[in-house]
């Protein structure tokens, strides 16, 4: 069976993240912690949304009725953000080709990645990802 995958963009906030979902108009959650408290307060939060609209007889996405899943879309501060303690700007200079001191820009918040530079950031990971999947030991 295939599951409706609802996109939840995610940003970072001065001490915490904040989220959206395209599919509602207007509904934003913010936290002060982590991630893992972000995606507890989103659940929450949308299955809140959707009793209130029931209650009040008002429309909301169908999908919502349904067995879905969540993806969840960081812009490119929140993901350096997110893993700031996993990979250093000396390894992320490495694997993405941008100098340390740009990248320092981007997950500060200094400045925005152009399309390409972001793309390159997320392919690099996923390179990454796909490598260390294909070792065993």
């Amino acid at each position: 069976m295939n599951m409706e995958k609802i996109i939840i963009e995610v940003g970072k906030t001065s001490n915490g993240y904040c989220a959206s979902c395209p599919l509602l108009e207007g509904w934003v959650v913010a936290v002060t912690g982590n991630f893992d408290d972000l995606k507890k307060e989103v659940l929450e939060s949308i299955d809140f949304y959707v009793e209130c609209a029931q209650k009040d007889g008002d429309e909301y996405p169908a999908v919502f009725d349904t067995e879905y899943t969540i993806e969840y879309k960081f812009d490119i501060e929140s993901l350096l953000y997110f893993y700031r303690k996993v990979f250093t700007k000396a390894a992320l200079e490495h694997i993405t080709g941008i100098n340390q001191k740009q990248i320092s820009n981007y997950a500060c918040g200094r400045a925005k990645p152009r399309k390409e530079q972001a793309d390159k950031i997320v392919n690099a990971l996923h390179n990454l990802a796909q490598e260390l999947m294909a070792v065993s030991v």
